[in-house]
């Protein structure tokens, strides 16, 4: 974060640029239910990656839209993985399970293009994979376990 000296009576504000990219893989309102009725908050689920083979996923809860998505970028850059690549593709077939969630990634030639849907792509498009194919073997469909699964599947990569 750095400051800019405007014309007259102090800086202006301007925010540092990150050097990773960011999607919001899923944003819920989420209610606990107290003595007093129900307290609503927010749960943001992030992915973010610089694209070269690092990537890492959020999760956060804050009492409004904002304060989720920033605590859930803090957890995301504190869970940051380093993923092996070779090219633009993975260097061998990989697959994990997270909770109810199996995911299988294999890789594919060059300029075959990524074959992924939903959570999953997007975790590959962050870390840089531009080809592979991805398939979810789980019966779920929640976009959180899939993209941790995803991400379990990415650290189990060797060069």
């Amino acid at each position: 974060m750095s400051f800019q000296k405007g014309q007259k009576g102090g800086g202006k504000f301007t925010p540092k640029k990150s050097e990773y990219k960011e999607k919001t893989l899923d944003l819920r309102r989420v209610t606990r239910v107290v003595a007093g009725g129900k307290r609503f908050s927010f749960r943001c689920t992030l992915v973010i990656g610089d694209e070269k083979g690092k990537v890492a996923v959020g999760i956060a809860k804050g009492q409004d839209v904002a304060q989720a998505i920033d605590k859930a970028r803090n957890d995301a850059k504190k869970n940051m993985i380093r993923v092996p690549l070779n090219g633009t593709t993975l260097s061998h077939e990989v697959d994990a399970k997270f909770s109810a969630a199996k995911v299988l990634i294999k890789p594919s030639s060059k300029g075959s293009g990524l074959k992924a849907g939903g959570a999953v792509r997007v975790v590959l498009l962050m870390a840089g994979i531009k080809d592979a194919s991805a398939k979810c073997l789980g019966r779920t469909k929640n976009k959180l376990t899939n993209a941790l699964a995803t991400v379990e599947a990415l650290k189990k990569l060797k060069s």
